[in-house]
């Protein structure tokens, strides 16, 4: 069968990360929505996108397609019923549609003509930005189980001090000597070829993705995700680095998300707390206001090849968008719009060839190509949301 992952209806809400990259490609717990699709259903699959990101992402359609609404993760309850769709079938929580059985003879997709299979159990479904950190703690028990059933860890060396060795796993390569490891709060799960630094200490649930890096005593608390290609220094607390970000310092991180290729300064810090201890209000992209998240504890959510100089001071609830350069003294905007040069002494617009400049040398130092994909999705990201480097 052939499987399609579609944005749905939280496409929006997912900004400023979804700017850059299908709903399917968010990374909460150790893997990508994406990958722990494929790793339930044994295939790859395609993906149903916004139109200026369907050359990176494309689909591939065939005579018979089942869709499935990337904001959903798998379980094994229902991926059994999506496996097991007929044509004109459609598996339903509620008003939602997690997966439909489409064949491409159809003119037209008509729920009131197709049988609508109720799911009545939970998974995890990632609704807005903020439950990407708010419900990683679930994502990364849910993935350790499924990454490591039926495997064995790579023994954990004699100088790590260590606490419920049975909930941590460290795939091959991985280089770690003198830390601390508690795991008896959840799950520590260390990628291939990871380093943690002498010194750093880590408690569960934690995933390291591969080739990722923590550097000399770092803490990381709070059911924490550094992805793949990742290094992350100083405090982290309750926080997803989606991969090939860097947070290398002293600071302190919390209840944040940062996309990929996304720097913080040293000695760089967010607030994740209001002074009065109220609820937190984020900038929301549909609304075009800040609304409730209903959380006492959020941070900072930073789009895709966003940067910061050192020492810099990031409010409660701060939006920073795709490609934003923030430096200087004091606090700058609890949003901050694409393309932004500047901070709270004044801000420009940073300019596509700029910024492309420097994304080219970034990605180089990682032997990866700044493509003519890559330039051409900034390239839409800056004229579709240009109008807000005035406001």
């Amino acid at each position: 069968m052939n499987y399609i992952l579609y944005d749905g209806s939280v496409r929006d809400a997912l900004l400023p990360f979804t700017f850059t990259r299908p709903v399917a490609d968010i990374r909460i717990g150790i893997l990508t929505i994406r990958e722990k699709w494929e790793h339930y259903l044994g295939t790859t699959t395609t993906t149903i996108t916004e139109e200026y990101l369907s050359e990176k992402y494309p689909m591939v359609e065939m005579e018979q397609n089942v869709m499935i609404n990337a904001a959903y993760t798998p379980n094994a309850e229902l991926v059994e019923l999506i496996t097991n769709l007929e044509p004109m079938q459609a598996v339903v929580q509620g008003e939602e549609i997690i997966a439909f059985f489409t064949e491409n003879t159809q003119e037209e997709v008509d729920f009131d003509q197709y049988e609508l299979i109720d799911f009545e159990g939970e998974t995890l479904i990632v609704s807005h930005s903020w439950d990407i950190f708010k419900k990683n703690d679930q994502a990364i028990r849910e993935d350790f189980d499924l990454l490591t059933e039926d495997r064995h860890s790579q023994p954990i060396p004699k100088s790590v001090n260590v606490i419920a060795p049975e909930n941590i796993f460290i795939e091959e390569g991985a280089k770690l000597e003198f830390v601390t490891l508690n795991a008896a709060t959840g799950p520590i799960y260390i990628g291939k070829d990871a380093e943690i630094m002498e010194g750093s200490v880590i408690r569960g649930p934690f995933a390291l993705g591969d080739h990722a890096q923590v550097k000399l005593a770092t803490k990381i608390y709070g059911a924490t995700t550094v992805g793949p290609h990742c290094r992350v220094g100083g405090e982290v607390n309750n926080s997803v680095m989606f991969a090939y970000s860097n947070k290398g310092h002293d600071g302190f991180l919390g209840n944040s998300v940062l996309g990929e290729w996304c720097n913080i300064g040293a000695d760089s810090n967010n607030s994740n707390l209001k002074n009065n201890y109220e609820n937190v209000k984020l900038w929301d992209y549909e609304t075009e206001r800040f609304v409730n998240t209903g959380l006492q504890f959020c941070g900072l959510m930073m789009g895709d090849h966003s940067k910061c100089g050192i020492n810099t001071m990031f409010n409660t609830g701060t939006v920073v968008g795709v490609s934003a350069n923030i430096f200087g003294a004091g606090f700058p905007r609890n949003y901050i719009p694409n393309f932004t040069w500047g901070g709270a002494q004044g801000t420009q617009a940073y300019l596509p060839k700029k910024a492309f400049e420097t994304a080219k040398i970034v990605m180089s130092r990682r032997d990866i190509e700044f493509s003519e994909q890559d330039a051409a999705i900034l390239q839409y990201v800056f004229d579709q949301t240009k109008e807000w480097q005035e406001k």
